[in-house]
């Protein structure tokens, strides 16, 4: 799992959604993605690229989901998806999804088209 030295912006708004991201770098690290782990601490997040669909078979806790396209636009979102729910099959168009803390989303709208950025943080 390689920690990136990446954040995540809602660009209309400037709200920081995640502080500091992780990317599986293998097939097998982005099917594993968070399962078996007890938390994802508020700030971090997870980046899995390439992914147009999601499970939460083995997760522990919720999470939020927002699927991106390749110029990282919102393709759909998911909030609060509960552990062991299940699959989020395919979103058509997405290329990219970031998974995030349960709530991390709160307040925000993020329809369709929406622009989101991945920003270096300032040192």
């Amino acid at each position: 799992m390689a920690k990136l030295d990446l954040q995540l912006v809602h660009v209309a708004s400037g709200r920081l959604l995640a502080e500091k991201l992780e990317k599986p770098r293998t097939f097998v690290g982005r099917g594993i993605g968070l399962m078996f782990r007890r938390a994802l601490p508020a700030g971090q997040g997870m980046l899995i690229d390439p992914c147009n669909g999601i499970h939460m078979l083995c997760m522990r806790f919720p999470i939020d989901a927002v699927f991106l396209d390749r110029l990282d636009r919102v393709k759909r979102v998911y909030r609060r998806v509960p552990p062991w729910y299940g699959v989020v099959w395919i979103v058509w168009g997405a290329h990219k999804v970031v998974e995030l803390p349960a709530g991390s989303l709160d307040g925000l709208e993020l329809p369709v088209g929406e622009q989101l950025e991945f920003a270096r943080p300032l040192s």
